[in-house]
């Protein structure tokens, strides 16, 4: 684009890492530090709260996890991306509004719908997709804010993060979350829980989970927390599979770390010990892992979950894996399916069911059948599919700008029509969208700390924050506080 055409309008939609690593990699480009180009990003979000699946995708007691947010804080903080939450694309911006006042757009929408598991049963009562109770336990505004919780013996099905997480918070006593950022009602959810046993299983072995060392070892730290393991899913590994095991650190470190609680286990079963939790206290929950089992039917009587039947599996010659023919039921009375995770379609933007993806080649989006859309990209999850961490978003990020770089270089895309930064302000005011703002953003922020610091947790410590989770609540605290342009 030409010094006449500047700044480069750039709307991104999403605001969590995917979106904010997308306007960072921009502006760090040699095109915008060297001052070739000189672009002005707006980020859209369809939440008044920015940061997307880290605040609503991630457990709250993943501190690590939720320490991205300090990273993504400070990269919005600087002033030149400006956040407008509440913003939802198709309803409140459409296609045509993006392509009238911006010269591109970035789809980084993310993946918040739970993967399939297409076995009998599964519609049940009682029967769930991961993702939604993380949504509930995280305080997202668009579900409701009460769960069942009577079930006294549930099973997650699925042995990576997702699964996990939904594990221990249903391990945990609602007075360990308590110290967390966990919104009251999620509290008192969770204190009511009849839970009892939560049973996770893994199609595959203990040396195939996604597990890190310490993720691992953090799923006996719940007081009260009694680990129960299964000998023959550690009987079941060949001599070939410990040494493949051996030769691969991380790898190692977990399946040790499974192969520490069964051993003790077995020493307490054979001194004729009472369990305990690591710390020596009674045990109120179990937490049983079961590898080596493959999903076949959720059991029910009257449209209601009361078991699940699996097939006990094996790894062939090849390493892949296969049934034994050994069928398995378990008595339950919830089941969480952890999968795996599935984009959503946007309107009018091509879009891959199968996959859960826009359509797109190296972060442009095309149709169907090749032909690529001028002006629109796509990054992160909705880009590849729910895999990799952060690291790989970064990357994902630098291929996209890449390829939108080289379309502003080679004069391929057209320019918005209009150009005034504030011309996008005054058509959500007349479409009467109560936007939200990062000065917005702040506000909540401090109100949610101050809600905190009101309250205490089981040791009678003030908590670091609690979350807001009502829409209506949010958008106020954070219009209160922000700073609209004058001329908007």
């Amino acid at each position: 684009m030409s010094s006449s055409q500047q700044p480069f309008r750039l709307a991104v939609i999403g605001s969590g890492p995917a979106g904010v690593y997308a306007a960072e990699t921009l502006l760090r480009s040699a095109q915008v530090k060297n001052g070739e180009l000189e672009v002005s990003i707006d980020l859209f979000d369809r939440f008044p709260a920015p940061f997307g699946l880290i605040r609503y995708g991630v457990a709250p007691d993943h501190p690590r996890i939720k320490g991205i947010i300090t990273a993504l804080h400070r990269i919005l903080g600087r002033g030149d991306i400006r956040f407008l939450g509440d913003v939802e694309f198709g309803t409140d911006l459409t296609a045509e509004d993006l392509r009238r006042h911006y010269d591109a757009v970035i789809f980084a929408t993310g993946a918040l719908k739970d993967a399939d598991l297409a076995i009998p049963g599964i519609e049940l009562e009682g029967s769930h997709g991961a993702a939604d109770f993380v949504a509930w336990y995280d305080g997202n505004p668009d579900y409701p804010r009460t769960w069942g919780l009577e079930a006294q013996q549930v099973a997650v099905i699925g042995n990576g993060n997702v699964a996990l997480d939904v594990a221990r918070v249903l391990s945990k006593s609602a007075d360990e979350l308590l110290r967390t950022e966990i919104p009251q009602n999620v509290y008192e959810g969770l204190q009511a829980a009849e839970t009892t046993d939560v049973h996770v299983f893994g199609r595959r072995g203990p040396a195939q989970t996604k597990f890190s060392p310490l993720e691992a070892r953090e799923l006996a730290h719940p007081r009260g927390l009694q680990v129960v393991m299964d000998p023959r899913d550690l009987d079941q590994i060949t001599d070939a599979e410990w040494e493949a095991i051996r030769a691969d650190k991380r790898t190692d470190q977990v399946v040790q770390t499974f192969v520490g609680w069964l051993e003790e286990q077995q020493r307490r079963e054979a001194a004729g010990e009472e369990p305990t939790d690591r710390e020596g206290g009674p045990v109120r929950r179990r937490l049983h892992m079961h590898f080596w089992h493959r999903p076949v039917e959720v059991l029910g009587e009257d449209g209601t979950v009361t078991g699940m039947r699996f097939e006990r599996t094996r790894l062939n010659a090849e390493g892949g894996l296969e049934g034994t023919g050994e069928m398995v039921d378990y008595e339950l009375g919830a089941v969480y399916r952890a999968v795996g995770y599935h984009g959503s379609e946007l309107p009018g933007i091509p879009y891959d069911a199968r996959r859960g993806v826009i359509h797109n080649v190296a972060g442009r989006v095309t149709e169907a059948d090749g032909t690529v859309l001028p002006g629109v990209y796509a990054n992160g999850w909705i880009k590849r599919g729910p895999v990799g961490l952060i690291g790989a978003t970064k990357s994902d990020a630098i291929e996209t700008i890449t390829s939108l770089l080289e379309d502003v270089e080679a004069g391929t895309l057209a320019r918005a029509p209009e150009r005034d930064e504030d011309a996008i302000l005054r058509l959500l005011d007349e479409r009467g969208v109560e936007y939200t703002t990062w000065d917005g953003w702040t506000a909540l922020d401090e109100h949610e700390k101050a809600l905190g610091a009101a309250a205490v947790d089981a040791d009678g410590e003030p908590r670091a924050r609690v979350k807001v989770v009502e829409r209506e609540e949010m958008v106020r605290v954070s219009r209160d506080g922000m700073t609209v342009p004058s001329n908007a």
